[in-house]
């Protein structure tokens, strides 16, 4: 399965790019003040361009005027350089916190640095560095990190070693410039080295570096191993960012089975100033399927 298929691709030319700075959405509709969450939700590009525009920084704009306070954007690395600084300029204006994208090392399953070989550490170290240019251009602090496939023929002892070895060497790219990459455990196949977030929290503390946490996706993890609350306090200490998606379905929260509400509030009580991206899809199609997006995350966000 190729990893965040349901995230809507937009136009990714420099001529996407806004020049006038009116937001198209906004024409024919009267904009209320923006909601007070307690917490950082992230959307990405897509989710809401039905209300917004085809536009990303139309897109950008109306996520904070709805009282988004961050972003997150996985494709990030890919996008022209023009968009890329279009995109730091509208968030550093409208206040928004910049969340993760993914470092590109070639794909999911690709380049596994389970295998300890040479050529792949060339080209996941190749992808940590033209990250940190990236991450100057918008303003970033974190990147998603996923380090591949098992390596089967290897014993498991081994391959942690070989991973943790070659984080090593990513974070010592990273930490200069206050940058960290955050592993990302995943459920969309069994083959993927990153299962759980007790392995994550063994791989961050092999690595020892304020530059390698977990981002725990609730998602994956509710899939992968439940017992929210309880796993993410054990792992705590090493969780830099958060990712949301109800199960089942990886649509918004409300839809599936996750209290979201007091796995909000928990998050909340333990202090979390980070960024919780929205990646998942919507439940419903079109405007009024956006809208109920931005109205589930009213309800999830009321446990004050």
């Amino acid at each position: 399965m190729k990893r965040r298929s349901f995230i809507q691709k937009t136009a990714l030319g420099s001529g996407a790019i806004s020049l006038s700075g009116t937001m198209a959405y906004a024409n024919n509709s009267k904009i209320e003040a923006p909601y007070k969450f307690n917490l950082k939700y992230a959307p990405h590009l897509g989710m809401f361009k039905g209300l917004a525009g085809e536009d990303p920084i139309d897109q950008i704009n109306f996520m904070a005027d709805q009282g988004f306070t961050a972003f997150e954007d996985n494709g990030m690395m890919k996008r022209d350089v023009a968009l890329q600084t279009k995109m730091g300029e509208t968030l550093a204006k409208r206040n928004m916190t910049m969340g993760v994208f993914v470092v590109d090392k070639g794909g999911n399953m690709a380049n596994t640095l389970a295998a300890g070989k040479q050529e792949y550490l060339d080209i996941f170290l190749d992808g940590c560095k033209k990250a940190v240019e990236v991450a100057k251009r918008v303003n970033a602090k974190w990147m998603t990190v996923v380090p591949g496939g098992f390596e089967r023929n290897l014993p498991i002892g081994v391959q942690n070693a070989n991973v943790i070895e070659a984080l090593r060497r990513g974070a010592e790219i990273f930490e200069p410039h206050g940058l960290v990459m955050v592993l990302e455990p995943l459920s969309d196949s069994p083959d993927l080295y990153l299962r759980t977030s007790e392995q994550t929290y063994l791989v961050c503390k092999g690595v020892d570096s304020p530059s390698c946490k977990i981002l725990y996706d609730i998602y994956h993890m509710q899939k992968n191993e439940g017992h929210l609350i309880h796993n993410m306090e054990l792992t705590w200490d090493e969780i830099a960012y958060i990712q949301i998606g109800d199960n089942p379905g990886r649509k918004e929260p409300t839809t599936g089975e996750i209290n979201y509400k007091n796995v909000f509030k928990w998050i909340h009580e333990k202090g979390f100033d980070g960024v919780l991206g929205m990646e998942h899809g919507n439940s419903k199609q079109g405007k009024t399927g956006e809208q109920a997006v931005i109205d589930a995350y009213k309800e999830v966000d009321s446990f004050l």
